[in-house]
């Protein structure tokens, strides 16, 4: 599959994370914006979390919406057929290796920080979803770009 410039992209792309909260519905998020017209993107959790309100004010500080999100697990997919599979979580990563071990599939691992553990004052703990969403938009953008 080629991108709006001529990348080659995989035909669909699983994000996936402990609680699919925040991590990986940002970057399934990011992926849509950068690629969505040529990409099918989906994204769980190692376990079912609930909406997480930094996550999705971080994501519309860029103008994407990601509040209606609805978190589900690995063991909710309707369709297992990815070409690639990016975990950001050791959870995620042991079970995206669990799932795969029959399929030709690749998983990558992009360790990402939990922005849910950072403590303090609600600027301090936006600043660390600020921080993952940047960093996501960064690695997708270099994983993806063909640059």
């Amino acid at each position: 599959m080629r991108g709006p410039n001529g990348e080659e992209l995989p035909g669909a792309v699983l994000f996936a994370c402990t609680l699919n909260a925040v991590r990986s519905p940002m970057a399934a998020a990011l992926m849509r914006h950068l690629y969505g017209r040529f990409v099918y993107i989906d994204s769980v959790g190692a376990r079912p979390g609930e909406p997480d309100p930094f996550a999705a004010e971080a994501m519309e500080e860029i103008g994407i919406e990601i509040g209606r999100h609805k978190p589900k697990r690995f063991e909710d997919l309707e369709d297992t057929s990815f070409d690639l599979i990016v975990t950001l979580s050791p959870e995620a990563h042991h079970k995206a290796m669990e799932l795969t071990r029959t399929m030709a599939v690749d998983v990558e691992y992009w360790p990402t920080m939990d922005a849910t553990a950072i403590e303090g004052s609600r600027t301090q703990r936006l600043d660390a979803y600020r921080a993952v969403r940047d960093e996501l938009m960064e690695r997708i953008e270099r994983r993806f770009s063909g640059r």
